[in-house]
């Protein structure tokens, strides 16, 4: 299983009845794959996962898993806040085709360290999916740390941690975890050069899904070594990078989608459209500005 380099985190696009909008989301899983993208993730929190009904989640994996083809691997969001919710879930996307599991620590119910190794250990037991471990603490409430993510990857099933967590002391500690079957991922788009320099072998990126391409550029460079390209490449995204900040994810993403063609800007409630204003004229401008140099390589 080779999940490394630039990966997307996929929005889901919806109509504006609010249904599922898979002919956008067509568009955008195209748009990654000729962007360079190396892999996408369906259904995790950048996708909304946890207003998906049971029906959706089922039908937007199986349409990736379709569209992609096997071209690269589809990452199925399986986290949840219960362990045997959780393998329910992997399970299911197991059987919709997946190629990996991208799970979450559980959110809310703040378990202890122990819970947590059991926890992961379980879904990797029974779930039937290489897992990736996903550590955001400013979401869930819990951090996974580095010491139990260093027994954790000892299981065969358990194959890389999505680290968001982005001060130089937890990068330092997760470049350290990485073995060959063990991959560290960056999962934070203002750092990720620095991971990937540091040894990480690629991120889960947000902003990929409105510049695959010059995501993909930045990764290759990160990953190889090079600083001075990555560090040119990451100046270039920074505006975009900056400008997603303006509100919680997804919203300010989504909002980027409509100028490339890629879907509507709304989510679904409790999140809400971007208003107008100078945040999305700011994120507005800088989307055009790396389309313009996408279309221009």
């Amino acid at each position: 299983m080779n999940i490394r380099g630039s990966i997307c985190a996929l929005v889901t696009p919806f109509a504006a009845d609010g249904a599922l909008d898979l002919e956008a989301f067509g568009r955008l899983l195209d748009f990654q794959i000729a962007g360079g993208t190396e892999g996408v993730v369906v259904a995790g929190s950048t996708g909304e996962a946890h207003m998906l009904e049971h029906d959706e989640y089922d039908r937007l994996l199986a349409f990736a898993v379709e569209r992609v083809a096997k071209r690269i691997p589809v990452i199925a969001g399986t986290g949840e806040a219960g362990t045997a919710k959780t393998v329910a879930l992997t399970r299911r996307a197991r059987a919709l085709g997946a190629d990996a599991a991208l799970v979450v620590a559980p959110y809310y119910v703040r378990p202890t360290q122990e819970g947590l190794r059991r926890h992961f250990l379980e879904v990797a037991e029974q779930g039937g999916l290489p897992v990736l471990l996903y550590n955001v603490p400013t979401r869930t409430a819990c951090d996974l740390l580095p010491e139990t993510t260093a027994l954790l990857r000892d299981h065969p099933a358990i194959i890389g941690i999505k680290e968001a967590l982005s001060s130089d002391e937890r990068i330092r500690a997760s470049a350290e975890l990485a073995r060959p079957d063990f991959v560290y991922l960056s999962g934070d788009d203002g750092t990720a050069c620095k991971a990937m320099l540091a040894g990480g072998a690629g991120t889960i990126s947000v902003v990929a899904n409105l510049a695959p391409r010059a995501f993909r550029m930045l990764c290759d460079a990160a990953t190889a070594g090079d600083r001075l390209e990555a560090q040119r490449c990451d100046a270039v995204l920074e505006p975009l990078v900056q400008a997603l900040n303006c509100a919680p994810n997804p919203m300010a993403v989504k909002a980027g989608l409509p100028s490339l063609g890629l879907g509507l800007a709304s989510p679904r409630l409790p999140l809400v459209e971007l208003e107008e204003g100078p945040d999305r004229a700011r994120l507005r401008e800088a989307v055009a500005a790396l389309a313009s140099l996408a279309n221009a390589a």
